[in-house]
């Protein structure tokens, strides 16, 4: 079963500046982008490095290593060199709260 924990505050937020949060040892990247919150895991398919600390545009997610993007909604790679997926988390919004679930389902 999905447990979601408050990551930050939407207002916390800026708008295609990507946050880095830890849950339960899971790094994640939240995004707000085009009127909508997603959660992704932090770490790039290809290498080992920090997708929040890349480029947000047109939904999709940068590495800024070696310029592959990732798809916010799917964690599907739009280019090489990532072939590998990432993981999305689900994200819900209660007032100003952020709360994601990396819980795995059973």
């Amino acid at each position: 079963m999905s447990s979601f924990v408050r990551v930050c505050g939407l207002s916390e937020l800026e708008e295609d500046t990507p946050k880095r949060v830890e849950l339960d040892g899971t790094p994640v990247s939240v995004v707000k982008t085009e009127g909508e919150v997603f959660a992704i895991y932090d770490i790039c398919s290809h290498a080992n490095v920090s997708l929040s600390e890349g480029e947000v545009e047109d939904g999709q997610i940068e590495c800024w290593l070696h310029g592959s993007c990732f798809d916010l909604r799917t964690g599907k790679p739009s280019g090489l060199p990532a072939t590998r997926p990432v993981p999305v988390y689900p994200v819900k919004i209660e007032g100003d709260d952020v709360l994601v679930s990396v819980t795995q389902e059973s």
